[in-house]
């Protein structure tokens, strides 16, 4: 039935491409231990065996219509699933896990829980952060959409997720021709969550980004304190020295010089407070790991950055007052002593 309803919304109008898994990311799925051929367990078979696996069981198309590379093989076809052929593919991180790379991985064999054929592994897709995206990729087994001997017996997909790929989705009428499409094949069955990936993605999502956005908050309104306490200092340095300043001009020094001298003193003050503060979140955001992802908690690129910006600003901060020093004028400023 899943291949009836597969070809009826992969005939949908935009629909470019068209497949179907047990579990779309952030979906709970099965997990199994993976015996990989080769490998020696010892006696004590279950004891040694590695951590269990995700598994997932595929139709041919998935990766194209997730958009996910394949970065090692080919994927699967139809042939191999009607003919019950014993392949498989396998992520990544597993594969670099297991035989050390993912070119590596091709043409093994292993198979899914104790029992079972030996699988031969015929592709290797491109990590999934399957458990959401500030979580670690998941190693991932991709069986073919069949029946397939699970721990102590055979097992089939009782319910799967259908994946399309269009420039409709979400609209109304996109979601209505889903739903014609899969009523023509079983008027029984509903639809359950039709949704964009993206909206998995946010989903995701959710928590981080609630926390980053109140931690931007707060990094802006530090900035902006910075900025306001590095002009207020200055501007009381010049009301401070405008007599200094108004000799130095009358003894024909140039304004450039006196502009440079304020903007130096406050690129020093905050050269200073750039530098402890960085030492400060070298060792701070070691704490705050649980919401980093794609970044160490000590990032070169990420510090240069944030230094950059802290630069631009202080800098900024610096010289609207060190302007209005050196526009002192200097006769005036004698005439008032």
């Amino acid at each position: 039935m899943q291949g009836d309803i597969l070809q009826r919304l992969a005939a949908i109008p935009g629909v470019t491409s068209a497949a179907f898994v047990t579990n779309v990311p952030m979906d709970p799925g099965m997990s199994a231990i993976c015996p990989v051929e080769g490998k020696d367990y010892g006696e004590n078979f279950r004891k040694l065996l590695p951590i269990p696996r995700m598994i997932k069981l595929i139709s041919p198309g998935l990766f194209q219509t997730t958009g996910t590379p394949l970065v090692a093989g080919r994927d699967l076809n139809w042939v191999e699933i009607y003919e019950q052929r014993n392949v498989t593919l396998v992520s990544e991180s597993l594969a670099r896990e297991e035989w050390g790379s993912a070119a590596a991985a091709i043409g093994k064999r292993m198979h899914v829980g104790i029992i079972g054929p030996w699988q031969e592994v015929v592709g290797v897709a491109a990590d999934v952060h399957d458990e959401g995206a500030d979580k670690k990729s998941s190693a991932i087994v991709y069986w073919p959409a069949r029946e397939q001997q699970f721990m102590t017996g055979p097992t089939v997909p009782r319910s799967v997720a259908f994946v399309l790929r269009s420039g409709r989705t979400s609209t109304e009428s996109f979601i209505r021709d889903i739903r014609q499409a899969v009523s023509a094949v079983n008027s029984d069955l509903p639809l359950s969550q039709v949704r964009p990936l993206r909206e998995v993605y946010d989903q995701s999502m959710a928590r981080t980004s609630i926390t980053l956005v109140m931690l931007g908050i707060a990094g802006a309104m530090a900035l902006l304190l910075g900025i306001v306490g590095i002009y207020g200092v200055l501007a009381y340095a010049v009301v401070q020295r405008q007599r200094e300043v108004g000799i130095r001009l009358a003894l024909g020094a140039e304004p450039r010089t006196v502009k440079r001298m304020f903007v130096y003193r406050g690129m020093m003050l905050s050269g200073v407070g750039i530098a402890l503060g960085a030492a400060a979140a070298a060792g701070l955001t070691r704490s705050m790991a649980a919401l980093l992802f794609g970044v160490t908690p000590v990032d070169g690129a990420t510090f240069a950055a944030a230094a950059g910006v802290l630069v631009i600003a202080a800098l900024a901060a610096s010289y609207i007052p060190a302007r209005r020093a050196a526009a002192v004028d200097p006769v005036e400023t004698l005439r008032g002593e």
